[in-house]
């Protein structure tokens, strides 16, 4: 990397646009950058970090943005930085503009303004500027990826801070390991070493795991063997756990299984006993249920002879309705036959009351004869009835033609008078159409101005509103600033009246015989007295707090007006100047004209489907036209045929109806009187039939109840049984005659009559005995299922155990390794006998790649004297691997770099940074460096070493390298021809070109 032009523009203490030609200061191969204290030599170091970073070395980060515009700038003048350079073939320029905030060009004020980036690469073949990117982001990646270092690095090996490597000479350890870490990277094997501790752990934590669940299984299994013999204290990660409880498993298995056995015994001994004890109760309740059977029986037989006599009532009783049941049918003939002449008489009357009054008292054969005549006479009106149907349907069918006919006159004129006005139509329609797509049009045009009209009123809006916050806000700071200058004057005040009342106040609090705080004395002859208005501690120390409170407040308001104010810039650079009130119009204006275009292209579709209606009517109108003049024609003919006809059955019918309204009604009188007469003759003969078979079933049921033994039908209807009633004495009688045989058959039992003779049965004494062989079964029952389940449950924690130690194993195999790596990797086990961690182990190799570059020269710089040297020793109870140590040919020993003199220190570090530069570049992918910087520290060194120094760094010109010292030492100035002088004045610093 060369660096050939440097331009500067209001950046750090230039007020101005000041320009370095590198490529002339670096022919000579060694120049220097010298001025005085302030004048801003390390701000042309800076911008070349800030032109290729987009920030600034070190400690300075923080002065980003607007802080490194130059406070000598004019309000007008915008910061810029613009370096050109060359690097891996590549000629770049790289043009930073930091934000800044530029006066408005209309009104007051000032408007924020953001950052900006350029790339640029020089094409040799078009010898042409070509640009490459505009964007922050894609420039820094491209410039990091180009250079192959980060800010860092490029800060460490292109501009050598030499009090950064005096301190890296004397720093401990840690320190060096973290500035190492930063330049050549290693954080990857942190993360290896990082990534093998957390491995560690996992592994560790699933050990952990597996062993808390096998001692979970082993305490199940404690808790399931009852009084085994106790577990020994485990915990997780204990050696031998598996084995201890695997043993301890072995034995509380056997000690269940023999405790099963003998339970198992006992339970076969007590079923013996149940089943014995329980064949003698079962003899026992034989016995008693017998000698039960006969007692009961005894009773029974008792009891039935009780009720002999109601029993002998109620077979009599049966036998009489057993009589009675042959007289039964005659008396349900009887009773229907008196039914049937009672409706029948009632019928007969019903009828003859709707008869006319001639024939009231015919008979049933005058009436037949008379409905017969009537019946004949209907018949012949059969023929004129259906004429009178035709007839109705004749004038029906003729009204219905005349209402075609007046229906169709209308179509014809209405259709007339719609196809007279169709082309009127037809082109009102087509305008509407034509009109509505022009609207559509207009729309399509409008939408596009809507949003960005409609953002611009807005952010005019936001942009007024803003203005009037930031007024508010400028009023809150003067108001707020004022307060605050008035708390802090108030306060002062009070504390110039404590500090004058502060005798009175120290002689409150002496006490007589005690010495003074002030003087020592123990006598106090004239304590000072408070006077009116005496200002005590705590007053001045409410003033105190006031004004802090007034002055926090000030800073808030400041630090709102800062945002209001970037806020009313940005919301200014995208409204414009243009006023709010004519925004709103024009986007007000441009929203009617939106609407109205909207609501005419809304029509485009109605009005193409009211064409195609329109169309779609013209065609139906027409053929409707045609339709009705083929049915006029039909019409005509249908309409002649159809009076003809009716004149001839208009005389047929006049003849029929005779003195009635029409036919129909003569006829329905006829049907109403032949049928009146039909039923009454069917009445009178109906109740005829019934008085007479009521009169035979009074004689069959006479003769029926005599045969049966009755006197009389009545005496024979009393006897009749219901069914209810049958069933009821019948079953009275089957259950007598089933108690008497069931106690005759219980005392004819040999069985029964032999246990009758026997003692009473002592059954209580016998289920007690039974009760008692049960409970001991259960006990033993009991007693078996636990032995039962502790050996079940045994086996199975057994066997979950054993498969936990087989799945245990690899797990452990695992975590002694992953251990064993970690800790070498930590630099915490006993194998790493330096106790090195895997990181420091590698910066240890850099650290001595760095050491043997920075010796070539330093045995130069201080006459073959010095040597740096790595050293891997642990340094006192710490880890090794990052120590540093000179060695001094003079005495032959090897020591602390901290032992260096102040001279020693400088060449020594410089010698450090030059061979770290190397590494670093090396290590960063081979990009040669061509420029390189060394600020300060040239002032320590004699004339002798000076110029050794110097010889040094003028070698590094045979790599065609050109190196720029920065320092402010006056001997410099002869020595060193090329010079880049930065002179400070009121108006900003200026820089001045020397060349060789």
């Amino acid at each position: 990397m060369r660096l050939h032009r440097l331009d500067i523009t209001a950046f750090g203490p230039f007020g101005g646009a000041q320009s370095v030609d590198f490529d002339a200061l670096s022919a000579a191969g060694l120049f220097l950058l010298h001025g005085p204290t302030g004048a801003g030599k390390t701000s042309v170091l800076d911008a070349v970090c800030y032109a290729l970073y987009g920030s600034v070395p070190g400690a300075r980060q923080s002065g980003q943005g607007m802080t490194l515009r130059s406070d000598h700038a004019a309000p007008t003048t915008r910061t810029e930085v613009r370096l050109e350079l060359t690097v891996a073939g590549r000629r770049l320029e790289i043009t930073r503009q930091p934000p800044w905030e530029r006066p408005k060009k209309r009104g007051e004020g000032t408007t924020l303004d953001k950052g900006q980036t350029w790339l640029r690469e020089y094409d040799a073949v078009a010898a042409s500027w070509k640009d490459l990117s505009r964007s922050h982001q894609e420039i820094g990646e491209e410039i990091t990826q180009v250079l192959g270092m980060s800010r860092e690095q490029f800060c460490q090996v292109v501009l050598l801070p030499q009090g950064d490597f005096a301190r890296f000479l004397r720093a401990d350890a840690e320190s060096r390991g973290r500035l190492l870490g930063r330049l050549f990277d290693t954080h990857h094997f942190a993360a290896v070493e990082k990534r093998l501790a957390d491995r560690r752990r996992a592994t560790e934590a699933r050990v952990r795991e597996g062993d808390a669940d096998l001692l979970a299984d082993a305490h199940r299994m404690q808790q399931a063997a009852g009084d085994a013999p106790e577990l020994p204290e485990l915990t997780p990660g204990d050696p031998g756990l598996a084995g201890t409880v695997l043993g301890w498993a072995a034995v509380a298995r056997s000690t269940a299984r023999e405790r099963l056995t003998i339970a198992h015994c006992a339970r076969a001994a007590a079923e013996s006993a149940r089943a014995a004890a329980d064949h003698v109760l079962d003899d026992v309740r034989e016995v008693a249920r017998l000698q039960r059977r006969f007692v009961e029986a005894r009773e029974g037989a008792a009891l039935l002879e009780e009720r002999a006599e109601a029993h002998r009532e109620d077979r009599a009783r049966m036998e009489r309705g057993r009589k009675a049941e042959a007289v039964v049918p005659a008396l349900e003939l009887r009773e229907e036959a008196e039914r049937e002449h009672r409706w029948a008489s009632e019928e007969n009357t019903r009828a003859r009351a709707g008869l006319p009054r001639a024939y009231a008292d015919a008979g049933a054969a005058g009436l037949a004869t008379a409905a017969r005549g009537m019946s004949q006479e209907l018949g012949g009106l059969e023929s004129a009835r259906r004429a009178e149907r035709r007839l109705a349907v004749l004038l029906t069918e003729r009204a219905e033609l005349a209402d075609e006919a007046r229906a169709d006159t209308d179509v014809l004129q209405d259709t007339g008078d719609w196809l007279a006005e169709w082309e009127t139509t037809q082109a009102r329609l087509r305008a509407r159409i034509e009109s509505a797509q022009e609207a559509a049009t207009r729309a399509e045009q409008l939408a596009e101005r809507r949003e960005p009209a409609e953002k611009r009123l807005g952010a005019a809006r936001q942009r007024d509103q803003l203005g009037r916050d930031t007024d508010d806000a400028q009023a809150r700071v003067l108001r707020l600033a004022e307060r605050a200058v008035e708390a802090r004057a108030h306060w002062l005040d009070l504390k110039d009246q404590r500090l004058s009342g502060i005798a009175a106040e120290l002689a409150a609090a002496l006490v007589e015989g005690r010495p003074c705080a002030v003087c020592g004395g123990t006598e106090h002859p004239e304590p000072a007295r408070k006077v009116a208005g005496h200002v005590d501690r705590e007053a001045e120390e409410r003033a105190l707090a006031d004004f802090q409170r007034a002055d926090e407040e000030r800073a808030g308001a400041e630090r709102r007006l800062g945002l209001v104010q970037r806020a009313l810039a940005a919301a200014s650079a995208e409204a414009g100047d243009t006023p709010t009130d004519r925004l709103a119009e024009l986007a007000a204006e441009l929203e009617d004209a939106y609407t109205q275009a909207r609501h005419g292209a809304s029509g485009l579709h109605p009005a193409r489907e009211a064409l195609a209606h329109a169309e779609r009517e013209r065609d139906r109108r027409i053929a409707a036209r045609q339709e009705a003049a083929v049915r006029a024609a039909s019409r005509d003919t249908r309409r002649d045929a159809l009076e003809r006809e009716q004149t001839a059955l208009e005389a047929e019918l006049t003849q029929a109806r005779g003195e009635a309204e029409s036919v129909a009604a003569r006829a329905a009188e006829l049907e109403r009187t032949a049928a009146l007469l039909t039923e009454a003759a069917e009445a009178v003969r109906a109740a005829d039939d019934t008085a007479q078979r009521l009169k035979d079933a009074d004689a069959r049921l006479a003769d029926a109840a005599f045969r049966a033994g009755f006197d009389t039908p009545a005496a024979a209807a009393a006897a009749v049984l219901d069914d209810a009633a049958h069933r009821d004495l019948q079953h009275r009688l089957d259950a007598r005659q089933s108690e008497e045989a069931a106690v005759r058959a219980v005392l004819a039992e040999a069985e029964t009559a032999a246990a009758a003779q026997l003692p009473p049965a002592d059954l209580a004494s016998a289920e007690r005995s039974a009760t008692a062989a049960a409970r001991r079964l259960q006990d033993t029952v009991s007693a078996w299922d636990a032995a039962e389940r502790r050996r079940a449950e045994l086996d199975g924690l057994s066997a979950r155990a054993t498969a936990s130690v087989r799945r245990l194993a690899p797990l452990r195999e695992e975590y002694d390794r992953v251990a064993r790596m970690a800790g070498l990797a930590a630099g915490t086990s006993a194998d790493n006998e330096r106790r090195m961690r895997l990181e420091a182990y590698v910066l240890a190799a850099r650290l001595e790649q760095v050491a043997a570059a920075a010796t070539v020269r330093l045995q130069r710089m201080s006459s073959g004297r010095y040597t740096l040297v790595h050293s891997d020793d642990r340094a006192g109870r710490g880890r090794s691997g990052l120590g540093l140590h000179v060695v001094d040919a003079w005495t032959g020993r090897e020591r602390d770099t901290a032992t260096l003199s102040g001279g020693e220190t400088f060449f020594a570090s410089l010698a450090l940074a030059l061979g770290l530069a190397d590494v670093v570049t090396d290590e960063a992918g081979g990009v040669r460096l061509d420029t390189l910087f060394i600020d300060e520290g040239f002032g320590s060194l004699d004339d002798q070493t000076l110029d050794e120094v110097l010889d040094v760094l003028d070698a590094l010109r045979e790599r065609d390298r050109s190196v720029g010292i920065v320092s402010h030492v006056a001997d410099l100035r002869r020595r060193v021809h090329a010079q880049l002088e930065v002179v400070k004045e009121r108006t900003g610093s200026v820089v001045r070109q020397r060349g060789h």
